[in-house]
């Protein structure tokens, strides 16, 4: 009989709900199976289907012989033999030849396919075992005992039963378990701690296992194999190799199974978050390099960015706002764009066009989705008032992230690794992901100003990212199949159905940030700006109906990008109006927030008495003439922008769909063409009428900062 299975009938003895049983009766039937069994402390007779017997854990055969069972400590054969190397499984199956021989005379263990000469004189099978286990043993230059146990080990496993047992046995080896237990106690410990020696844990290790344990119960280990332990145990506590917070960030991985959010459509889930960018960028209005931040959101069923803003040094919630409106409004494409890379403006993919006319139009920059649902991390900027009274207006579900999981938006974290290793470190000025990386004067090279930077990623977005596989975008259904985010968009398109498209087109204002104000006989007063507007006379002396904070003021919508404009809706015809700064006539642009504060603070340290008028016309005659706010910056503006039109920087080698980008090639190709003016000499750094003079001139020869200012 076979050790896998136990012979049931009268007699057999089993485990019945923890009890002891002994059936006494079989009971078979054409349409059932049944046995009676005696519970022998109970003193109690039951009826059990004979399936039940197989299958439910509340019974368990107690064999009379011992056999394969799932609770043996052991592997089962296929485990132990596929972790072999090809070298030791032959040498596994030329043992199991010997042993097979040394059993039937034949070394494939059967007469019917004997080797010739087969089988020898010395493995006669009519020979006594002793005397062929003293045959091969002579013949192998092994002892008797060794070639019993093969003997033993292959009747019991099989050819599985010969494989070594150190090769069973794992990296420890014959380390006691308890040292290895606080081994890994005294890691685990470290976590929160500064990165510890090895050293120090195998000492800390021994001294806690002597005085829990006592003198001489547990070995400790030789110092070769405690570091070979450590080093497996690394594996399941990283503590040695990694950084500290990696390790930290590794421990709070969470050991139970999470679930997975699964869009099924486009715009069902967009992912929001913001990273500082590892390429230097220069500020036109204070002429200093500064770090840019790029706030971006995705649409996670088709890894589309939808919306993109890069903003210096920090980004306030009116960023965030302005990201989500681009997701219902998407940016208008670049102008020498190629066809595929522009988006219809009303959003619907070019394949399912019937109208072909429509494609001429300009196009967007980025598909179009309405959100129904965006994951945020708990940033200041994420969570702010503004963005969550806009996403309630616009009957969207916020998702905030776990704390420290940045697994949560894993798509667009990978989006961010995609756009450093693609595209920006092959921009001037990248500086590295940190000061370990970064070159020696990475601020020396080409530069971008902030608005070029943001030009550049978004047409890479649109030509290269948008176009190519994406190994995470697939369907099920046709396994194999990969496909780029514009793909994937035609697809959930074509799944769902329809599309969404805004009902208001005043949509923007509901983006925008709200001031609360009074309205006056002049106008509005908002941070010192005066607004006027013939839709506020009706509204003068007029007792405002909002209540609680906003008591006696109205609303007014504003945008940091561009004060010299305030936005105020009509509380009877409901419409919108547009109020002017006094002093916008005579600007030509539009003004930030941020660049009007910065005028006023050089007009305070120059006037006594200094307005806004006087202040804005200072900051634009320092931005024409490339003044900085000590000598030093002044040459350093004004050599950047002279070693600018006159650099030439070779292409870097395999990164053609970055350098191909119209926006790049214009910064790397600058001042290769014939008609280039040649470098003046750097000016020098004194005081008086004659020395701006010369710096007026200078601008007026090489007006650089000013052509930047057509596009802001």
């Amino acid at each position: 009989m076979s050790d896998a299975v136990v012979r049931l009938g009268v007699g057999t003895r089993l485990l019945y709900d923890g009890e002891v049983a002994e059936v006494v009766e079989l009971l078979c039937t054409a349409s059932n199976n049944e046995v009676v069994l005696n519970v022998v402390r109970a003193a109690r007779i039951v009826r059990v289907a004979v399936k039940e017997l197989l299958t439910s854990d509340r019974v368990r055969v107690i064999p009379d012989r011992p056999g394969p069972s799932s609770d043996d400590a052991g592997e089962i054969a296929s485990v132990v033999l596929s972790a072999l190397s090809e070298r030791e499984k032959r040498q596994v199956l030329e043992l199991a030849a010997h042993v097979r021989e040394v059993l039937t005379g034949y070394r494939c263990g059967s007469g019917d396919l004997a080797e010739a000469g087969e089988p020898r004189a010395q493995f006669e099978p009519g020979l006594p075992l002793m005397v062929r286990y003293k045959a091969k043993a002579s013949e192998l230059g092994v002892s008797v005992r060794t070639v019993r146990q093969w003997v033993s080990d292959f009747g019991r496993d099989g050819v599985a039963g010969l494989v070594s047992k150190s090769a069973r046995r794992g990296p420890g080896g014959r380390v006691d378990g308890r040292w290895v237990e606080i081994a890994l106690e005294v890691m685990v410990e470290h976590t929160g701690e500064s990165k510890p020696s090895r050293t120090m844990v195998i000492d800390r290790a021994n001294a806690r296992v002597l005085a829990r344990f006592g003198a001489g119960v547990v070995k400790p280990p030789s110092r070769a194999t405690a570091f070979r332990m450590l080093g497996e145990l690394e594996r399941r506590h990283p503590t040695f190799r990694l950084s500290a917070k990696r390790n930290r960030d590794i421990a709070d991985r969470p050991t139970e199974v999470h679930g997975k959010l699964r869009p099924t459509r486009p715009g069902e889930y967009v992912l929001m978050d913001t990273t500082r960018l590892d390429v230097f960028a220069l500020d036109p209005m204070t002429l200093r390099w500064v770090q840019a931040e790029l706030t971006v959101a995705m649409d996670w069923y088709t890894r589309c960015i939808t919306g993109i803003r890069i903003t210096p040094v920090s980004t306030k919630s009116v960023d965030v706002a302005s990201v989500l409106y681009q997701c219902y409004r998407p940016r208008p494409a670049g102008r020498d764009w190629p066809v595929h890379a522009v988006w219809p403006e009303h959003g619907v993919p070019r394949s399912v066009l019937v109208d072909t006319a429509a494609l001429e139009r300009p196009g967007a920059a980025s598909p179009a989705v309405a959100p129904e649902t965006i994951v945020v991390d708990h940033g200041k900027v994420f969570v702010s008032e503004h963005l969550t009274s806009v996403c309630r207006r616009m009957g969207i579900s916020i998702q905030p992230a776990r704390l420290r999981t940045g697994r949560d938006k894993g798509p667009v974290e990978r989006f961010f690794r995609t756009l450093r290793e693609d595209l920006l470190q092959a921009l001037p000025g990248y500086k590295g992901p940190d000061v370990h990386s970064r070159g020696s004067h990475p601020e020396a090279e080409a530069f971008f100003f902030l608005d070029e930077l943001e030009a550049v990623i978004r047409e890479w977005v649109a030509v290269v990212y948008h176009q190519r596989p994406h190994s995470g975008l697939v369907d099920p259904r046709v396994p194999g199949l990969r496909m780029s985010p514009a793909q994937m968009f035609e697809h959930g398109i074509a799944r769902a159905g329809w599309i969404e498209v805004p009902r208001d087109r005043d949509l923007a204002y509901e983006f925008l940030k709200t001031e609360w104000r009074t309205i006056q006989h002049y106008g509005v007063e908002i941070a010192g700006r005066r607004y006027r507007a013939g839709a506020l006379a009706t509204l003068v002396n007029t007792t405002s109906p909002y209540t609680g904070k906003a008591k006696g003021r109205w609303p007014f919508q504003l945008d940091p990008d561009d004060v010299t404009r305030a936005y105020f809706r009509d509380p009877h015809t409901r419409r919108w109006h547009t109020l002017l700064w006094e002093h916008a006539p005579a600007l030509e642009m539009p003004l930030s927030e941020d660049a009007l504060d910065f005028a006023r603070t050089l007009a305070a340290a120059r006037y006594t008495y200094p307005d806004d008028k006087v202040a804005v016309a200072d900051l634009f005659q320092r931005w024409s003439l490339g003044l900085g706010t000590t000598p030093a910056e002044r040459r350093m503006a004004l050599r950047l922008s002279r070693e600018q039109s006159a650099l030439d920087l070779p292409e870097p080698q395999g990164e053609a769909p970055v350098s191909v980008l119209p926006s790049v090639a214009r910064v790397l190709t600058a001042g290769t063409d014939d008609g280039a003016a040649e470098p003046q000499d750097e000016p020098v750094a004194e005081t008086g009428d004659e020395d701006a003079e010369d710096l007026q001139a200078l601008a007026h020869e090489d007006d650089f900062y000013a052509d930047a200012l057509e596009d802001v």
